[in-house]
């Protein structure tokens, strides 16, 4: 993702993470696993809280990729699992959607 990410700032044109940043958002109860998925990454992580409860919210499935519009809302999912970024066909699916929606940002 940290690749992805790159290659969408420069084809935007843009400040990195301008129009679109990638980041990670852990599931409440799994804390204890986010020194480890955070080593040697730069994108941003977040954890879930109770009282936030983002998973639950957007009906996350472990592995997926919510793409939201300006207003934080979810206008798509993409699940790395069953459509792995390995396979050049869904790198490059997962990155258009990720374009398109920034293409409807203001």
């Amino acid at each position: 993702m940290n690749q992805m990410q790159g290659e969408i700032d420069t084809q935007l044109g843009g400040d990195p993470g301008s129009k679109v940043q990638i980041l990670g958002v852990n599931e409440t109860g799994h804390e204890s696993g986010n020194a480890t998925i955070t080593t040697g990454r730069t994108l941003p992580w977040l954890q879930d809280t109770m009282d936030q409860q983002v998973w639950k919210s957007w009906a996350v499935t472990y592995r997926d990729v919510v793409v939201l519009d300006a207003e934080n809302r979810p206008i798509a999912v993409y699940n790395v699992t069953t459509n792995p970024l390995s396979t050049p066909d869904n790198y490059a699916a997962l990155k258009q959607f990720l374009l398109d929606a920034a293409a409807q940002l203001p």
